[in-house]
């Protein structure tokens, strides 16, 4: 098993971060190879999924960083929900002077070799993103070309809206248009294109 040899500074210490996804599997072994790896605290999520963004104990964990130390994983994919998520979490704890230690990849933030792997993480992240975008802006303009018309559907026609129009002046109120119309006052209004206050 991968150790990091990188001494720690005076006081810091090793945080273990543990998560399983679902409630039949267990930590044994991730708590096991942490214990092995030197950590004095190591904090978990049990039964939760790698894509949910507000873990308790991920939080907790990061709470209990101080400049100096080391979060220890397991594996990356303990860490984060995303390539895009993982690279945030591991630079914000180097911004803040906090190591990152995963055991099975056998990358360490303390290493030249961990850093350069991470910068290769954050490449393909950004990669990820830009194809993401070009895909959405080919889409978008293939459907504009199909004739589609994007964006949310407005509410009310153009038929309903001078149906509104002609009952207003005919002094039926706003509140019984809405009504009768099926709509709330707030997209009347909108759909008048009137000031939101009022009436």
């Amino acid at each position: 098993m991968f150790q990091s040899n990188a001494p720690l500074e005076a006081g810091a210490m090793k945080i273990g971060y543990a998560r399983v996804s679902t409630e039949e599997q267990n930590l044994d072994l991730q708590r096991h190879a942490l214990d092995a790896a030197g950590c004095d605290k190591i904090f978990e999520d049990h039964g939760v999924s790698g894509s949910i963004s507000i873990r308790q104990g991920l939080n907790e964990a990061l709470a209990a960083l101080r400049r100096g130390d080391v979060l220890v994983v397991w594996k990356l994919d303990r860490l984060g929900r995303s390539l895009h998520h993982l690279i945030e979490v591991v630079t914000g704890l180097q911004d803040q002077g906090i190591g990152f230690l995963s055991l099975q990849e056998q990358i360490s933030t303390n290493s030249s070799g961990g850093r350069f792997y991470l910068h290769i993480l954050a490449a393909l992240a950004e990669f990820e993103r830009e194809m993401i975008r070009e895909r959405t802006r080919a889409g978008m303009q293939a459907a504009k070309r199909r004739g589609v018309k994007l964006g949310r559907p407005h509410k009310l026609s153009d038929a309903d809206i001078e149906i509104a129009k002609k009952m207003l002046a005919n002094g039926t109120t706003r509140q019984d248009i809405a009504k009768g119309l099926g709509v709330s006052l707030l997209t009347l209004r909108k759909a008048l294109r009137e000031p939101l206050g009022g009436e």
